[in-house]
Order: structure tokens, then sequence, then C-alpha cells
């Protein structure tokens, strides 16, 4: 299934993706499915733009935040049909400053509640980055080396450069 998501920051990652969700009958529906004729695999996607009715595809009631975490917000915005008419979703003026205001919430109080780093560990962490970053043009091999120490090699094999995988 092809997951898209709206919304994404440098700090969490992909830990805290976020999009607009979609409601009907006051559940998040299953995915839709692109008709692309006989085959084994079937194209679909859970991307609010695609819930417009069209295609035989369910229309959306509503759209609520939501992360990748599995976090969902609370609020519901519904969707003014009449606003839309019968243009696609992805062609709309569709709002999503709601569910981005709820995401954006939901950063916050996952900021709120993680752990720092003690000064003399978050210091040596950008020390060795700043040590790889300077020897990868030089040395790649022992940049790979550093990423996938010896001890975590499998028996028989090479260094991290000689092979495309590190067993952690």
């Amino acid at each position: 299934m092809l997951v898209e998501w709206d919304w994404w920051t440098v700090g969490f990652g992909d830990a805290h993706v976020g999009a607009a969700g979609v409601l009907i009958g006051g559940g998040e529906p299953g995915p839709v499915y692109f008709d692309v004729g006989s085959g084994p695999d079937v194209p679909s996607t859970s991307h609010w733009s695609a819930y417009d009715g069209r295609h035989r595809w369910p229309r959306a009631e509503a759209l609520r935040a939501m992360c990748v975490c599995g976090w969902r917000g609370a609020a519901e915005y519904p969707l003014d049909w009449a606003a839309v008419g019968d243009r696609p979703l992805y062609e709309a003026d569709v709002d999503l400053t709601g569910p981005l205001a709820d995401w954006n919430a939901h950063l916050s109080l996952v900021r709120d509640k993680a752990a720092l780093l003690p000064e003399p560990l978050s210091a040596l962490l950008v020390e060795v980055a700043e040590r790889l970053t300077a020897t990868a043009g030089r040395r790649p091999a022992h940049c790979a080396a550093a990423a996938c120490p010896p001890r975590r090699w499998p028996p028989g094999s090479g260094p991290p450069a000689t092979r495309p995988w590190c067993s952690f």
C-alpha cells in the first residue's frame, strides 16, 4: 500500500511523520485501490485526497491529524462538500491548518517528554560525528568500520566496506 505522509520534521525524522487522516462513519476507512486491470499487485493509498467519492471510492466525511507513531488527533474537521463540489479533493482548496496544528501540538508533547542527553555525552556525539565527517572523504572504509565494529561482523565476513550489510 502506498502511504503518503504530509508532514515531516528533521528533529523527529521518520518516528513522528504526520498526515491528515480520513474519517467515515466515525472511523478510519481502509485503503482505496487503483483499478489497473489484472495482475498480482494492486496499488492502493490511504492519502486523504483519494477519498472523494469518485471511482466508487468512499467519500470522506471529516479529517483529523494522525501520526505514524499511532497517535490520532481528537478534533474532527468536517469537509465542506458544497464548497468542494464535484472536483477531486486534490484540486480543491481543502484547509488542513486544523489537523496540522493538532499534529504540531502532538510533537510539542513528545518534545516535552523526551529525555535530554547529558551535556558531556551530547558533546561527545557531536565530536564523533565531526570526526567521521572529516574522515569520510579520505578513508570511507574507516567510517564504515566505525559504524559497524568488528565484534559485530558475522564470522568469516570481511569489513563492512566489502559487503552491503551490517549485522547489528
